[in-house]
């Protein structure tokens, strides 16, 4: 059959929008939606009006323009005016893999997803409630935590109460007493800095007069040492317990121990707290091994200062500064390699051009110069590229100078070329967070009702699905024998309960079981009638929120 018959024409009425096309062309692609209703009996297992000979689906118009393209052309490509999210979903629908969008769209296609990945690693932002409802903000706190679910009361006590205390010491915004929580502990990493700083001070830190009795020659030995202030340690070790204090509730009530210590801020906790403790311990011992062990961890007190990075878990802006570094690794190495390439360059330059001038009884061709060797000039090319320029080294022939003109100019270009992408990276963080921060609360959300009868999404009491397709990478819609197993895509698969109670009027479903372990997820009230079917895309790659669903 030819393009160019009539016969061969198919009209599809996609959103109240028309699209005509021909059957040849609907069988590009075997197996997919759109390949079925070029089968001989579709007009029997879809939504066709007979009157006006055309399939309605009631899916996103725009959207379906370019999948109509895609078995037109070949090429897939993604709508800029459309969500990342719906078009996965309306790819899911029609049956098109998502691997198979252009190079060109595959970025945009994918900043959905990065974002998604962005925003749930930037934690809840501050509730819309107001401070005076305390009472609500708890029991909101509660029901999000989800104490009165399922999972809690499979439990017991302790799975309630360790979610709570969990969220109180780990989430900031979960409730006022979190908040409570998070100053004071905010309180207690700016008393210890500031102590730490104020240590090394002159004023807190006097020498005084030390006496060693020697028992072997029976000697007397006086030395001086420093000796921090009394007050300021007793200060030190308030905050210490504190700090303990916190590391305890959260080590103890926290889901994963093992997740838990693979975190890079609970290691910097521990590490903190632990020189405090084993200076204390070794303190009353006179040995030498004791004192060897005290002059290392006074060495070693600057650990101290890592603290400042527990300010993560309270300003959104660290955290972003934290992504930001991470997303950008790549622009960090090219702009070393960069700065090494240059360094290597302009320092071997500056050496050979200032011993231009040497006089003729120097050997050397460096008496005039501060440029004796190549590793010197590395020095003076970081700071010259850097244009820092300390002025502790500067050429002094008119060679050089060129050659130090030249070398800052390479190092503004240099330093200028990763620079936006680092910080088109942090606006996209930052924004991501504030995003999430200033999130609504959702309390009322939309879930789809159950197909009807008559839509492309029920099937017909006698299922005879167009699967017989000889091609090898076809998925049927359903198989001969009455269907176990139907799939249906989801890509909030968190809510899968909350949409299973909204298909309780579908006569046809069963059960919700999991993809993986085909454990029961929600029951559903078994029925006599014929089981629906819905395109299977379980086993198709990039779609692993389906839900399998079981027939009668």
């Amino acid at each position: 059959m030819g393009q160019g018959d009539e016969n061969d024409r198919i009209v599809i009425n996609v959103g109240g929008i028309r699209h005509q096309t021909y059957r040849s062309t609907l069988r590009t692609l075997p197996g997919t939606r759109l390949a079925w209703l070029a089968e001989p009996d579709a007009h029997s297992h879809f939504d066709y009006d007979p009157k006006i000979e055309e399939f309605f689906f009631d899916r996103h118009p725009g959207v379906f323009a370019h999948i109509l393209n895609y078995y037109r052309t070949g090429k897939l490509h993604c709508p800029a005016d459309v969500c990342g999210p719906l078009y996965e979903e309306e790819l899911a629908f029609w049956g098109i893999d998502e691997t198979d969008v252009e190079p060109c769209c595959w970025m945009t296609y994918r900043q959905h997803r990065e974002a998604e990945e962005a925003l749930d690693s930037f934690g809840g932002g501050p509730p819309e409630n107001s401070e005076e409802d305390g009472d609500e903000e708890t029991l909101g706190m509660i029901n999000r935590l989800a104490l009165d679910g399922p999972d809690a009361k499979s439990g017991g006590h302790w799975r309630r109460w360790q979610r709570l205390l969990w969220a109180l010491f780990e989430d900031p915004y979960s409730s006022k007493y979190a908040r409570w929580i998070a100053f004071a502990s905010l309180f207690f990493i700016l008393v210890s800095i500031t102590t730490f700083c104020l240590e090394t001070h002159e004023a807190f830190n006097p020498i005084i007069n030390r006496t060693e009795i020697d028992p072997l020659d029976n000697s007397t030995r006086v030395y001086q040492e420093t000796e921090t202030v009394v007050f300021l340690t007793y200060i030190e070790g308030v905050c210490v317990l504190w700090f303990t204090f916190e590391f305890i509730m959260r080590v103890t009530f926290c889901p994963s121990k093992l997740e838990f210590f693979r975190n890079t801020l609970n290691i910097i906790d521990f590490i903190a707290i632990m020189p405090f403790y084993l200076e204390v311990g070794l303190s009353g011992l006179s040995s030498k091994a004791a004192k060897d062990v005290l002059g290392f961890l006074r060495v070693v007190r600057f650990v101290r200062i890592l603290r400042i990075f527990k300010l993560t878990r309270h300003f959104v802006g660290l955290r972003v500064l934290g992504h930001t570094l991470r997303a950008s690794t790549n622009e960090f190495l090219l702009l070393i390699i960069f700065l090494a390439l240059g360094v290597l360059i302009f320092a071997t330059m500056i050496y050979y051009a200032e011993r231009i001038g040497a006089k003729p009884n120097d050997p050397r061709a460096s008496e005039h110069t501060h440029f004796k060797n190549i590793p010197i000039g590395f020095w003076w090319a970081v700071v010259t590229m850097t244009t820092l320029g300390y002025g502790d080294m500067y050429p002094q022939t008119w060679s050089g100078m060129l050659v130090g003109a030249l070398c800052a100019l390479a190092g503004v270009l240099t330093i200028a070329m990763p620079v936006p992408v680092i910080v088109n990276n942090f606006g996209m963080y930052y924004s991501l967070a504030m995003a999430k921060q200033k999130l609504p609360k959702k309390k009322n959300k939309h879930i789809p009702r159950a197909p009807l009868l008559g839509s492309p999404n029920y099937c017909k009491s006698e299922v005879t699905s167009p699967h017989h397709s000889t091609q090898d990478d076809t998925w049927p819609l359903a198989p001969q024998e009455p269907p176990e197993e139907i799939l249906e895509i989801n890509r909030a698969a968190k809510e899968a309960e909350k949409a299973a109670l909204a298909n309780e009027d579908c006569p046809h479903i069963d059960q919700i079981m999991s993809p993986d372990d085909g454990q029961i997820l929600s029951p559903i009230d078994r029925s006599e009638q014929q089981p629906c079917f819905l395109l299977a895309m379980g086993g198709r790659p990039g779609h692993t929120a389906a839900r399998v669903r079981k027939g009668t």
